[in-house]
């Protein structure tokens, strides 16, 4: 019974040092990253925006 709350008490104490860990890690992106990303996620609106007008047709 003792080692099931113990397990059950670990789960929460894991989740939030993975979660420390991976924010700790992210980095904000350069400019030239976030022009890339911007117009990787244009380009995506426009091929998905045209394909959804013809359709449409």
């Amino acid at each position: 019974m003792s080692d099931l709350l113990q397990e059950m008490a670990d789960v929460p104490k894991d989740f939030f040092k993975d979660g420390t860990q991976f924010i700790n890690r992210c980095t904000k992106p350069d400019r030239r990253e976030f022009i890339k990303i911007s117009q990787a996620v244009g380009m995506g609106f426009l091929i998905m925006g045209a394909i959804g007008y013809f359709i449409k047709l």
